[in-house]
């Protein structure tokens, strides 16, 4: 037994030996909060009031509350099984081996096409500045640099994007009060809109309860990437009290950022006059901004949504890379990605996620307006399906724990099971919605062949590991059994369980 308590919680036969545990609860906060606060929040708001009009902020409250109860459910899991595979190696222990196969190679496709979309984003923004120069050049610049953060240590790339993504929480922060000192005049010279956008044309639900649903499938998008708490608890330095700790944290300052960004944000700029585009000059941000007073602000804002876009791309290379690794070890891809470097790093699964940025990239400069928006609608079908699983997954682990006669874990979903279902139900109708939504139909157009294509491919995998005599599945039992008497020695003040 002491054999088996050296090693981490949720090894599970995927073992994780050599990943580095230097995450700080600060730094998993701040990862996840850079992981889920980009462009989504900064440009794509802007449909989503399009669609709902100022009840746009009930569209985000939902979200929040759908943020919410992932949380829940991802908490429970990852302090009984804090590895990098996090929900992937959950859906397998705990569904079966084809849905742990489907969530993180769904995931790690998902993830490498964001991050193509967030460097073209990046190309965009400093052309902005020097449209001397080609997008490509851009591209290669930051990948190149944001590629040797993500190949030093892990606890350089925490401080690295710690500090990236305190800009972008520094700005939301700042947009926050000094909209509010507009919004109630307070600011000499500016406009005094006091509350009357609230319920311009005399309706604050202005397009209707379907307008507000609506806009759930582009509010949602900026609460995807929360889940990365989950994912660095592989590499925590404490995940039975760090893990808790910062989806707390992190979902508590995400819900205070995003409400208050879109109350001011309503309140100050009249719905009506916020206008969808890709361009920096188009984000709601920038009339803000403006009627501030505040100089030069499209330079202000460029700066600010170009810092997102860096940080979001750096926090989806390093959740990428943690996927593959774990389908490396869990016997699901070439051993060779499951390798680590003296200091912790899973290179060759960061390498190969690489390519994956390569191609989405290539592919969204060459075909902007026909291809890429297949790979978008890849992306959102992944992030969607993922956070489906997971609460599908939830359900079953806890009908698994509590069968097995295991004590209380430390954190615990409230409502369960019915908060879990509800979570599942609600995410599931935003992926049905996408049908209806404009621009959105490739959501479920490129996801259902995606998961055709999955699925074939899992066959002939699982063939192949038949003839080859592969590693047997994962057994709940005695991952159960082994974690309940980890957590009953730590109660007890015995062995840590984590190196």
């Amino acid at each position: 037994m002491a054999e088996n308590q050296s090693k981490p919680i949720g090894s599970m036969g995927a073992d994780e030996e050599g990943l580095a545990r230097k995450l700080s609860t600060r730094q998993m906060t701040m990862i996840a909060i850079g992981g889920a606060i980009g462009t989504g929040l900064f440009l794509g708001s802007s449909l989503a009031v399009r669609t709902a009009g100022p009840a746009v902020i009930v569209s985000y409250a939902i979200g929040a509350l759908i943020a919410l109860l992932l949380m829940g459910a991802l908490s429970e899991m990852a302090v009984a099984h804090p590895t990098a595979g996090s929900f992937g190696v959950h859906a397998e222990l705990y569904l079966n081996q084809w849905a742990g196969f489907a969530v993180r190679y769904t995931y790690w496709a998902c993830q490498c096409i964001a991050i193509g979309g967030e460097a073209t984003a990046v190309a965009i923004y400093c052309r902005w500045w020097f449209p001397q120069i080609q997008p490509w050049v851009w591209i290669v610049l930051f990948s190149l640099l944001l590629v040797g953060v993500n190949a030093s240590e892990v606890g350089n790339f925490g401080a690295f994007e710690y500090w990236f993504a305190m800009i972008k929480v520094a700005a939301i922060a700042l947009f926050i009060v000094f909209g509010t000192v507009v919004l109630f005049g307070l600011l000499p010279g500016a406009p005094h809109p006091g509350f009357q956008n609230f319920n311009l044309g005399g309706r604050f639900f202005a397009t209707g309860p379907a307008g507000v649903w609506m806009a759930m499938c582009f509010v949602i998008v900026s609460y995807i990437g929360t889940e990365v708490v989950a994912v660095t608890a592989g590499e925590a330095e404490n995940p039975d009290a760090a893990v808790p700790r910062a989806m707390r944290s992190m979902l508590l300052r995400l819900i205070i950022f995003y409400m208050g960004a879109m109350i001011v944000l309503v309140g100050v700029v009249p719905w009506t006059r916020i206008q969808p585009g890709a361009d920096v000059t188009a984000s709601p941000f920038v009339l803000v901004f403006r009627l501030m007073h505040i100089p030069a602000a499209t330079h202000v804002m460029n700066f600010v949504v170009l810092t997102a876009a860096l940080s979001s791309m750096n926090c989806d290379l390093y959740l990428s890379t943690r996927m593959m690794f774990s389908l490396a070890r869990a016997g699901h891809a070439p051993n060779l990605f499951g390798r680590v470097t003296r200091r912790g790093v899973p290179l060759p699964a960061l390498l190969i996620s690489t390519t994956g940025l390569l191609i989405a990239t290539v592919v969204a400069v060459v075909y902007p307006s026909s291809a890429f928006v297949y790979l978008f609608g890849i992306a959102l079908f992944g992030g969607l399906f993922v956070w489906m699983m997971i609460f599908v997954t939830h359900l079953s682990f806890r009908r698994s724990w509590e069968s097995a006669g295991m004590r209380r874990l430390p954190v615990r979903m409230i409502g369960y099971p019915w908060t879990s279902i509800l979570g599942a139900i609600i995410v599931a109708a935003i992926i049905v919605t996408t049908w209806w939504v404009p621009g959105m139909r490739p959501t479920i157009l490129s996801g259902i062949p995606w998961l055709g294509v999955l699925s074939v491919g899992y066959w002939i995998h699982s063939r192949l590991r038949e003839t080859k005599k592969g590693s047997p599945a994962l057994d709940a039992d005695s991952v159960i059994e082994h974690n309940h008497e980890v957590l009953t020695e730590k109660q007890r003040g015995g062995v840590r369980s984590h190196p």
